[in-house]
């Protein structure tokens, strides 16, 4: 049973939770991609709706920054980006991101190969979950997550 007092505590609890959550910054995220390509610009779009604060870097060098972050040659995407510690290559649904923050497994990242149709930034419709892979510290990619 709710009395005035349970009532009051609650609600400065939730006054105090949601002040906390307000001052609290975005997650920056730096993303790479090459200058031409339109689709990371609307990954970027997407993910600042999501409440990252972005920074775009242009660069014909992609392939060699997913390279040295540890991403298979044959699961390099379009764009790559970093948050705090992980890598996260392609176009990763914000769900998947948040998972991998909130569990912080010791993997180098994660990726979504290709560029499936319906996906964050890309154009279509999703014809079947998207299948997120962790980038390992060493050895071959595992499932991470199916969205």
């Amino acid at each position: 049973m709710l009395n005035r007092r349970t009532l009051l505590t609650a609600a400065s609890t939730l006054a105090l939770v949601g002040q906390a959550m307000a001052a609290s910054p975005p997650l920056a995220l730096t993303l790479y991609k090459t200058p031409e390509c339109g689709c990371c610009d609307s990954y970027a779009d997407y993910l600042r709706a999501a409440g990252f604060a972005i920074t775009i870097k242009p660069t014909n060098e992609l392939a060699d920054i997913s390279r040295k972050a540890g991403v298979p040659s044959a699961l390099q995407g379009c764009h790559t980006a970093f948050l705090d510690d992980y890598v996260v290559e392609g176009h990763v649904p914000v769900e998947a991101i948040r998972k991998l923050l909130a569990e912080r497994p010791a993997i180098k990242g994660i990726v979504l190969p290709g560029m499936p149709e319906g996906s964050p930034g890309m154009s279509g419709t999703k014809a079947a979950p998207f299948t997120i892979y962790a980038i390992p510290q060493d050895g071959n990619p595992s499932v991470f997550t199916t969205i």
